[in-house]
């Protein structure tokens, strides 16, 4: 995971209109098979019983049904549930209920409030562009808003007028894509009535890497489903192996679905939608861990949440943080051995990078870059640990679901090959990605102490440097000490000199100078030679 403003992972109707409740006796929904005549025969005979009882629905010339639904009951019971126009125009609040018996004839009716529409369809006074004007301005929190103007029949009050149904889409407070539904009296340009137009909805998803999750999404205006989380704001695209180097805010599709249920759970998966939901959820995880434990709204604290995009570049083994962009980029591995780089220690990696950048701004180079790596290795970890996720179990090895066994790890730094276990006037001069492993083993002594050690099945044996015995003091303490210190106390060029002072101020914040937690972590820190 790297720098330069980006940070790389380096591998080495809704309802329309508020009408009058319909209460209809509770049903077991059958099938069409169950009642002679089938779905077809009930619509028809429901259609001859609003013509014949037409005073009933206030049902008369101009108007048109519009089929919606039909529930057909084990019974033979039958219920037709019609939309209504007039002139052509859709009538809000005008919709209805046929319900019927086994052989179609009617046996009573549910009607919203608008049943009876009787407007004379002349031409408005008001025009669409005046009408399009107003929805914005009544559609607070967007930004750089489009609308789009429809004439219909607004009856949902049960006074029936012409009136224009202007949806505003733009930027909610939250950065993310919005709606908003506004109309207004077509003849006087009064303001009728406004909703969202999405609506938060709950999908599942078969994930690569956690199994089946849930995943906060929103319901558009058209009945779909989108990638969009309504609570926290971030929204998930494809980039449609668009380089990183190209991938714009505006890049990219929006992944939307027509029943909210997404993926298929299989790594290397041809299911483009499958590592949108990893991405998707542990974004969501990211959030929660930071707002929830720190209280910390979003990257920068905002509120906002990030533009996540996933198949980026062509075989690209490797995640990015932009700040440009306030976008996460993953790719799809490197086609054989590593698949999609959308697992939740990655995830929480890349986040943290922004949380770094809008606090410390850790310079990406020498010991402050170790120190920024570091620092998204060990919220990533702990991310995971929030998460506890039964199929990827919190763990000291990182990214090891999406570069197995373990891209890094924390109790032996140096088992990759590279990185560093001790401090020493060197570390400066390595690869950020290999310095980081001062602080990574920093973290492990801190929080699980030195020796050998199993911990949720995997087996740890961390020494130390200056042949001391530490006692862990557990990873949330930790945690809470290191986010003290990089929101409080680092500076963008800290090195491990003061990263040392920076946690030892945290812990006497949180802790006490005389705690067993501000022990803790100078004794951790003497053990990888940080003095």
């Amino acid at each position: 995971m790297s720098p330069s403003s980006a940070h790389r992972h380096v591998l080495g109707t809704a309802a329309l209109a508020a009408t009058a409740a319909l209460l209809l006796t509770a049903v077991t929904t059958g099938t069409a098979d169950a009642v002679p005549g089938g779905r077809d025969a009930a619509v028809a005979r429901a259609r001859a019983n609003v013509a014949q009882h037409a005073a009933l629905f206030g049902y008369g010339p101009g108007q048109d049904l519009v089929l919606k639904d039909v529930v057909l009951d084990p019974d033979g019971t039958q219920h037709v549930r019609f939309d209504r126009s007039y002139d052509g125009l859709p009538v809000v609040g005008g919709d209805l209920v046929v319900h019927q018996d086994a052989r179609g004839r009617l046996t009573d009716s549910s009607r919203a409030k608008g049943h009876d529409p009787k407007v004379p369809s002349t031409r408005p006074a008001v025009p669409a562009q005046r009408s399009a004007a107003e929805a914005l301005q009544q559609a607070p929190g967007t930004a750089a808003a489009t609308s789009t103007p429809e004439l219909v029949v607004w009856a949902a009050d049960g006074t029936a007028r012409l009136a224009w149904r202007t949806t505003v889409t733009g930027t909610g407070k939250q950065g993310q894509p919005t709606g908003r539904v506004v109309v207004t009296d077509a003849t006087t340009g009064a303001a009728i009535d406004s909703y969202d137009a999405e609506h938060s909805a709950t999908g599942t998803g078969h994930s690569e890497y956690t199994g089946d999750v849930t995943l906060s999404t929103t319901q558009q205006a058209n009945g779909s489903y989108a990638l969009i989380d309504p609570v926290r704001g971030h929204t998930t695209k494809d980039a449609h192996n668009l380089s990183a180097s190209s991938v714009k805010a505006t890049s990219g599709t929006l992944y939307t679905d027509a029943d909210n249920v997404w993926g298929d759970g299989r790594k290397f998966s041809t299911d483009r939608a499958t590592a949108a939901v990893d991405a998707h959820a542990n974004t969501a995880w990211t959030y929660d861990y930071y707002k929830n434990t720190f209280g910390r709204n979003g990257i920068k604290n905002d509120g906002k949440g990030a533009t996540v995009f996933v198949h980026v570049g062509t075989n690209w083994d490797n995640a990015q943080w932009s700040d440009a962009c306030f976008c996460m980029m993953t790719g799809d591995g490197n086609g054989s051995t590593d698949p999609e780089q959308v697992d939740l220690d990655t995830m929480g990696h890349e986040m943290t990078h922004g949380v770094t950048s809008a606090t410390a701004n850790l310079r990406y180079s020498g010991e402050s870059g170790g120190l920024n790596e570091s620092t998204s290795d060990i919220f990533g970890t702990m991310v995971e640990w929030y998460a506890d996720n039964a199929v990827d179990k919190g763990d000291y090895l990182f990214s090891d679901q999406s570069t197995p066994p373990w891209l890094r790890r924390f109790d032996k730094p140096s088992l990759d090959g590279g990185s560093a276990d001790c401090w020493s006037k060197s570390v400066g001069r390595l690869d950020v990605h290999y310095s980081s492993g001062v602080g990574n083993h920093w973290f492990y002594l801190a929080s699980e102490g030195s020796g050998a050690k199993t911990v949720n099945g995997v087996a740890y044996n961390s020494p130390t440097c200056n042949g001391s015995t530490v006692t862990g003091i557990g990873n949330q303490k930790v945690a809470a000490i290191w986010y003290r210190a990089l929101t409080v106390y680092m500076t963008s060029t800290t090195d491990y000199k003061g990263a040392r002072a920076a946690s030892l101020s945290a812990a006497r914040d949180l802790y006490g100078a005389n705690s067993a937690e501000y022990a803790a972590v100078g004794a951790a820190w003497s053990a990888v030679s940080v003095a």
